[in-house]
């Protein structure tokens, strides 16, 4: 978090950390964001995963533009994501479990970091919340969802 609100103190910006521990908190985490946001971006967690539909309902209604660090929030109704793209990460995956099952010991191999990043936009919900997305950050993106 503190990386965060640093990046975006660089450009101007205000985080404000809203803590969701269980799903019950969602509802009352949305309204307290009504006021006092102009977007959100959700870090995923099995806990968002399992209640994506009622986030994502609850982003639309407040009007707040969600962005998420993988693809499928968007295509269920977020407007953007941007994160490291898991078909590769699961690629490079399938190479250590077959360098493990050869006879490397796992503590040999790299850690290994994403290099390849994806950005996807939804323009059905940029039109319902009544934004423009500009035409350079739609050719830049990965996918876009009209």
């Amino acid at each position: 978090m503190g990386e965060t609100q640093a990046a975006a103190r660089m450009l101007g910006l205000e985080v404000t950390p809203v803590v969701i521990q269980r799903a019950e908190d969602i509802a009352p985490a949305f309204q307290g964001l009504k006021a006092r946001a102009d977007a959100l971006y959700v870090a995923v967690d099995q806990l968002i995963v399992a209640n994506q539909t009622s986030i994502l309902t609850s982003a639309l209604s407040a009007r707040l533009p969600t962005i998420f660090s993988t693809r499928d929030f968007v295509k269920a109704g977020a407007l953007m994501s941007y994160g490291p793209s898991y078909t590769e990460r699961f690629g490079h995956a399938a190479d250590y479990v077959d360098k493990i099952l050869r006879g490397t010991k796992p503590g040999d191999l790299p850690v290994d970091q994403p290099t390849k990043f994806e950005l996807v936009l939804n323009l059905t919900t940029a039109k319902t919340l009544g934004l423009t997305v500009s035409p350079t950050l739609i050719a830049r993106a990965n996918e876009v969802i009209e």
